[in-house]
Formats: C-alpha cells, structure tokens, sequence
C-alpha cells in the first residue's frame, strides 16, 4: 500500500495544489474540488488530519458512508474516499514536526485521545459547536494566508483551542468501548496506536530507564513477542519498533533543546542515555549535528 510522507506528497497524490508550508496545511474543501480526485484507492500517510464538513455527499469515506461533520485522520491510517465534488468545509493537515514545534503539545496523543489510530472514529457535533468550529478553522485560514510575522504563533493558539474544544465533547460523549471497536477491528491498527501511546507515557512516566530505547520493553508491556511487535510496526509504517521509538526520542531531545535551558548531560539523563556522549553520537547520526549545534540554532 502507498505510504504519503510529506504534506507536498500528500497534496500531488490527490492533485490539489502544492502547500505554503512544509508542516502544516489547511484548505477549504470547495477550492480542492477543482481538481481533487473524487475517488481515491487506500492509501497511508504520516500526517495528523482533523476535517469539518458542513456540506458534501459521499459514497465511502475510510471504507464506510460518512456520516459524522468533523473526522479524522492519524499517522499510518488507511484513508480512501468516493466522494461528490460538492464538499464545504475545511481540513488541517499537520506533521509531527509541527506537534513538536508546539511546547503545549508534549504528550500530544494522550492529550488529544481521538488523534490515535485507533480512536479516529468521526462524528456529529451539535450546531451550536459546529459553528464555533468552523470560526476556528476560518481564522486559522486567513492567518494561514496572510504575511503577519506571527501567524504561526496564532496557527498554533488556534489549532490547539480546536483541539480543545473537540477533545470536550468527545470526553463528554465517552465515545469508547463498542463504538471504537465497531469503527475498528484492525488488530494490527490498535496494536500500533497502543505502542505509539505507550512510547509517549513510558517516556513521561518512567524516565531515566534505558530499558525504554529498546522495543522488548514495550512488547513485554503489550504482551506481544518482540519479533511479532516489530513485523506489525513494519508492515503498517514501513519503520521498525526500534526506528518509532528512535523517532519519538528525537522529537523528545528536540523539544528540550529548543524550549529548555537543561545542559546536553541532563537532557541525556532524562533521555535514559547512560552517557552524554551516547546522546549526543545519537542525536548526530539522525540530524547531522551536534546537540549543542541545534540549540544554538534552534532556542528562542
């Protein structure tokens, strides 16, 4: 199945025009449907999706007749659509390089629950919400094209007060137990968002352990033999076990460059790393420089 990796590559598979940023994207449903393909085979992509439709008709979307006005999508997800070319609304669509842009969004999935996998299930706000919704997504759009220095900085206020708003009413409407099951019986699917959630807790929880570099750890957590752990992770992602848990480390390390003023050897302390030489060899072999090289870049 065709991974998407990027917002760009995203945007040439469902032909719509190149994003303005790398990280993030946002766009009204009724410009893409010039030229988007109406019908898309499964495919998967590497990015956060949340979409509020006020208008539109479809035959499948994500392999079922949508009924819901606001649905997401998360990373790896398998997304297909066979929609009519008269949707209104919007969708944004953000990396995990934006997430870790954001000092609020630290434990992102366990924040934002309805952003796992295997929680992306769409629904129906009521009108007075939907309304207060789409106000978002407008002023997210016109910061989004405008030339402000600090547009971003209002991007972010506004996307996470839309998360916000979402995460109330899903938790007020404990859309759990068969509806989650109901929207998704892919095993393999729930194994991979319970690893992903179990890296970012394991991580916030228990640090300084360096059992958590190794993806054993985690199988023995999910009671699942490493080898059987590791051939999920691939078939879906494309990545090991060892390469996601790599990656949320260095989104980790990332963060606490840019947004602390912890020393390398603390940060690699709290990073499980027995050596701040460890860490550092580690955060060069996947950024190309040095850990103190990005802070100095980096840190605002």
């Amino acid at each position: 199945m065709h991974l998407v990796r990027s917002i760009q590559e995203y945007c040439r598979h469902i032909n719509i025009p190149p994003p303005r940023h790398p990280h993030y994207d946002i766009r009204r449903f009724e410009d893409n449907m010039k030229t988007v393909h109406t019908v898309v085979a499964p495919f998967r992509h590497e990015c956060y999706a949340i979409a509020l439709r006020v208008a539109g008709s479809n035959r499948q979307v994500n392999g079922a007749l949508l009924h819901g006005n606001i649905f997401f999508n998360s990373p790896y997800q398998v997304i297909s659509w066979d929609i009519l070319p008269d949707w209104k609304g919007f969708y944004i669509l953000f990396d995990t390089d934006f997430v870790n842009g954001n000092p609020l969004w630290q434990h992102f999935l366990a924040d934002f629950p309805f952003c796992r996998t295997d929680k992306a299930i769409p629904f129906n706000v009521p009108p007075d919400l939907l309304a207060y919704l789409q106000v978002l997504f407008e002023k997210i759009y016109t910061e989004y094209h405008s030339s402000h220095p600090d547009n971003f900085q209002l991007i972010y206020a506004y996307t996470h007060l839309l998360l916000l708003y979402v995460k109330r009413f899903f938790e007020a409407h404990a859309f759990t137990g068969e509806d989650l099951q109901q929207h998704n019986r892919n095993a393999d699917i729930q194994l991979l968002s319970r690893f992903q959630t179990l890296i970012e807790y394991s991580f916030f929880h228990t640090p300084q352990d360096a059992a958590l570099h190794s993806p054993a750890y985690y199988a023995q957590q999910l009671h699942v033999h490493p080898n059987y752990l590791n051939a999920v992770i691939k078939r879906i992602t494309g990545k090991t076990a060892r390469q996601l848990v790599h990656q949320h480390l260095l989104l980790l390390s990332r963060q606490m460059l840019a947004q602390t003023d912890k020393s390398i050897k603390e940060i690699a302390f709290l990073l499980a790393f027995r050596e701040a030489t460890h860490f550092s060899a580690f955060f060069r072999k996947y950024m190309q420089q040095t850990p103190a090289q990005y802070r100095e870049q980096h840190q605002q």
